[in-house]
């Protein structure tokens, strides 16, 4: 059953809060461009932060499936809380994210000196590894960057109470957010031996 067409209101509260999730989504685009030319120096050691970014990705990815199961009990207000608490864990590690990229240089899969550079004596010693590495962390950031706004979207039609255009969009959206959610840990663990 579909939703009947949404009220004035509804549809106008949900046009301004895409309008905020398209800004939104700009910003972070901005930021994710500019981490990777300017660098800052932070009053913090920000060293640490990617284990950090990877349990965040990993609590996101292990909500959205607890959130989905809810759902499909018809557990409307803990499905809820958790979107809610999905979209907090994926807050806090953007916020952690930026902070590491724009104090700390990128660190390289295969650059087992440290030096900033993969030799091709590196790249011979990971083999097959770096193009999967290369593959997986590009899937990642670009379906990270293309789903943000969408995302939101999806919040906005829960939000506004259009549920039948809600699940419409969760239905794409939700394994695309999970999707990125698994592969960071997973780009996490198979950079780890590289940090310095």
């Amino acid at each position: 059953m579909s939703d009947p067409s949404p009220s004035p209101d509804a549809a106008a509260l949900e046009a301004r809060l895409n309008k905020l999730a398209w800004a939104v989504s700009g910003v972070v685009v901005l930021l994710v461009g500019v981490m990777r030319r300017v660098k800052f120096q932070a009053p913090v050691d920000t060293s640490v932060l990617p284990p950090v970014h990877a349990t965040l990705n990993a609590a996101t990815a292990a909500v959205l499936v607890a959130a989905l199961v809810a759902i499909k009990r018809k557990a409307v207000a803990l499905h809820q809380r958790l979107m809610v608490t999905a979209l907090g864990t994926s807050a806090l590690f953007l916020l952690s994210y930026v902070a590491y990229h724009l104090t700390q240089r990128d660190v390289l899969f295969g650059d087992s000196d440290h030096d900033h550079v993969v030799s091709a004596a590196e790249r011979a010693a990971v083999g097959a590894e770096r193009p999967l590495y290369l593959a997986l962390l590009a899937t990642h950031v670009v379906l990270a960057a293309a789903v943000l706004p969408f995302v939101l979207f999806t919040f906005n039609r829960a939000y506004t109470r259009q549920f039948a255009r809600h699940r419409a969009m969760a239905r794409w959206v939700f394994p695309l957010w999970l999707y990125v959610a698994v592969t960071g840990p997973a780009c996490y663990l198979m950079l780890r031996p590289y940090y310095p």
